[in-house]
């Protein structure tokens, strides 16, 4: 009778908790924040943040691109431009929009100043001459006019970090402006479009990734126990665990995002493994004729301590990845560990209440669960015993072609790699970069030395000597600075002749340029440039996205020619902005990845030693779980797959959870040696005990990873595929490999 009050104020009180859960879950949002991605505690990103005060956002952008079959110089389609244009920029939220039907040249005469626009689109028969114009202006071609004069582009400067709401309301104007005009060939590319659709997404793969967990959760419960209660009971204790890391997510006012959308999914399938232990050892005891409470003491007992340290060693797999500098992965990280030990939690009290309550299980019908699975387990115990040599050998064969497979791994990261080949997305940002200048920001500070002004014509030759560098070999497609600025208002005082398109020859020439600009001053587009006092200046360009690897090397080599062709008594430079700052992650790659990796195998090498109280056994245990990541790594050599920030996070994971089952089987083997069974018999007891549970909970977990293959984010997708690989080919090692190390190299203490 006390065990069953206990029970029941168990249970209440998991009640309680739960309500507050769902009234905390409520509260989470969705969120894709660009700037979160950003290497934090960098100190170039402060300095970015920093220089971002100064001129503005690199990123804060919608470009639209528009095809016309034939020519765009057609009065129609250049009337729906220039009617796009102005309803753009009537939009909230937009503050500027650069469009080709109101880009103007400037002319400074005598009598004033006056613009020129570059295509009069209400007079046809101006075409043929505005086209000419428009192709001898470099800063042009490629930016708003593509080189085949078929697409014209919009540039729609939009306001500072929008969120969801404003980017939603955004966007649905757009295409809804888009359909009116019957733009059908349109191109949009930007911040603002990712972000609204990238949340939309993934609350539309939240609900498919539970929903396919859950169905094949329950097909495997079904399967291994058949029963109502062998399903019913398991799924709810689960589900009350994803329910609770909500509500803890949700308490602390934190969103799902690209990385913490995989927590409930991954939660699901990992808390299911500690059920299963326990269920499976607690129909074992029934099935040998234990009655009802004795055989939930011992399945606790047993089972307890080698739960709560696979539960442990998962946690620590995830909680490496605090190492990383980056939020999301860090957010991520940090609440799944919390959630496996939420989890942890409901399987030792929530379960035990319900089965104490609940009607002993039929003892037939659990005899025949049980007995089922011996011969299978019984047959490939034989044959590790039988083949000890051809388990080793090609256990070294595959370490071999694995680590030739690892050594062709290229750490690079390219903008929304997440992203499939096929994806509308993609395809709009990859016509960005053939028809038009590109999408990748560049950004350099410029500062002129005391003393001088960016306005110097030393400083301005200076500079014009960068953006030839810039243009002829690092491979910018645009550029605006100062330099540009100038050569812009030089032309207009010619006539706006494109030969004087060039900084003045004279220091004469000069002043005039500087009286110009000291009436343009208080001009937007001008403050973007140049800082009010002329002390600091803004070089930015385009350039198609070659990946950070490649950006980095090129950045190397512009430093170089900086170093030895810029005079450093007129110019200083540094190269910043929103694209170097994400290259930087990839020098984060390779040293958080090992850090996880070093930190997991510590904490392994501890449990087992404590275990154990053997260095031999340390090393045993490691083995069949290094291979499988070794494996991994391997086929994503082959595969061509490049290491990326999303991509480094999968070995931790995989290690973390992989080992539970190394875990498993050898606490069930210290208790048979405890026992005083001899290691042979010990290592056949453990094998046929813990392998049933191993095989099913793997099962689980490969079916409940494999259902993120269903996604359309690259990161998801090899998330799923690798994980499930790894937790393949740690089954396997762990069944046939770890047996033969046993008894092969171990050799237990006669205490």
């Amino acid at each position: 009778m006390n065990l069953r009050k206990l029970s029941l104020y168990t249970l209440l009180a998991i009640g309680l908790l739960s309500a507050c859960s769902v009234y905390f879950a409520t509260r989470l949002r969705f969120d894709y924040n660009f700037d979160n991605f950003f290497p934090k505690g960098d100190p170039d990103l402060a300095y970015f943040f920093s220089y971002r005060d100064k001129f503005g956002n690199d990123n804060d952008y919608i470009l639209i691109g528009l095809d016309n079959e034939g020519s765009l110089f057609e009065r129609e389609f250049l009337t729906k431009v220039d009617s796009l244009t102005k309803y753009m920029q009537r939009q909230p939220n937009v503050e500027a929009v650069l469009s080709p039907t109101t880009v103007k040249s400037p002319i400074i005469e005598q009598f004033g100043y006056f613009e020129i626009p570059y295509l009069h689109v209400a007079e046809p028969e101006r075409y043929a001459q505005d086209s000419v114009a428009i192709y001898n202006s470099r800063e042009l071609v490629g930016t708003l006019f593509s080189e085949d004069a078929t697409s014209v582009s919009l540039f729609v400067q939009t306001a500072d970090n929008l969120g969801k709401g404003a980017s939603d309301t955004l966007m649905a104007a757009l295409n809804n402006r888009l359909a009116q005009l019957q733009l059908t060939e349109h191109h949009i590319a930007g911040k603002a479009l990712a972000q609204s659709v990238f949340v939309d997404r993934m609350k539309i793969e939240l609900v498919i990734f539970m929903s396919a967990s859950i169905v094949l959760v329950i097909l495997f419960l079904w399967i291994t126990f058949r029963t109502a209660w062998g399903v019913l009971v398991p799924l709810s204790v689960v589900l009350l665990s994803v329910l609770w890391a909500l509500g803890v997510m949700g308490l602390f006012n934190k969103p799902l995002d690209v990385m913490t959308m995989l927590l409930p999914t991954i939660l699901f399938v990992v808390g299911m493994s500690d059920v299963i232990h326990i269920l499976s050892r607690y129909v074992t005891e029934l099935g040998q004729g234990m009655k009802k409470l004795p055989a939930l003491k011992i399945t606790v007992k047993e089972v307890g301590m080698a739960t709560f340290l696979t539960s442990l060693t998962t946690a620590i797999g995830f909680l490496t990845l605090l190492t990383t500098a980056i939020v999301p992965i860090r957010n991520f990280g940090l609440y799944t560990a919390i959630a496996i030990g939420l989890a942890y939690i409901l399987a030792f009290t929530m379960l035990p209440a319900i089965l104490l309550l609940l009607k002993k299980p039929n003892p037939v019908r659990a005899r025949r669960v049980d007995f089922s699975w011996p011969i299978l387990l019984r047959c490939m115990l034989r044959f590790v015993l039988r083949h000890p040599k051809v388990i080793l050998t090609t256990s070294l064969l595959i370490t071999v072609i694995s680590l030739v497979g690892i050594s062709q791994i290229k750490v690079d990261t390219t903008f929304l790699e997440d992203l499939g080949d096929d994806d509308p997305i993609l395809q709009d940002f990859q016509y960005f970069e053939e028809k038009f200048s590109g999408v990748r920001a560049f950004e350099m500070h410029l500062i002129a030395v005391e003393g001088h002004s960016i306005y110097d014509l030393e400083v301005l030759r200076e500079l014009e000597e960068l953006e030839n560098y810039l243009y002829n070999t690092y491979g910018l497609n645009f550029v605006t600075s100062p330099a540009t600025v100038v050569k812009t208002i030089n032309r207009a005082q010619n006539g706006g002749l494109p030969d004087y398109y060039s900084l003045p020859e004279s220091r004469r020439g000069m002043q005039q340029v500087k009286q110009r600009l000291q009436a343009f001053r208080n001009r937007s587009d001008l403050r973007s440039v140049v800082t009010p006092d002329g002390k600091e200046g803004r070089l930015t360009g385009k350039m198609k996205d070659i990946g950070s690897a490649a950006a980095t090397v090129k950045n190397d080599s512009l430093r170089s020619f900086i170093s030895r062709n810029i005079n450093p008594e007129y110019l200083r430079t540094r190269i910043t902005g929103s694209s170097v700052l994400l290259d930087k992650n990839n020098a984060y790659v390779t040293s958080n990845m090992m850090q996880g990796l070093i930190i997991a195998f510590g904490v392994i090498a501890v449990i087992v030693g404590l275990i154990f109280r053997s260095w031999r056994m340390v090393i045993i245990s490691l083995i069949p779980n290094v291979i499988p990541l070794l494996m991994i790594g391997g086929i994503m050599g082959f595969m061509g797959i490049n290491m990326t920030v999303s991509i480094s996070i999968i070995f931790t994971i995989a290690f973390g959870i992989a080992v539970d089952d190394t875990i498993h089987f050898l606490s069930k083997l210290k208790l048979e040696l405890m026992s005083g069974k001899s290691l042979p018999y010990a290592v056949k007891r453990t094998f046929i005990s813990a392998g049933k549970a191993i095989i099913i909970t793997s099962c689980i977990l490969v079916a409940g990873f494999l259902t993120l293959v269903l996604s359309t984010f690259d990161a998801t997708f090899y998330v799923g595929l690798f994980v499930s690989l790894t937790l393949v080919f740690a089954v396997a090692a762990d069944l046939y490999l770890l047996p033969v190390l046993i008894l092969l190299f171990y050799r237990p203490s006669k205490k």
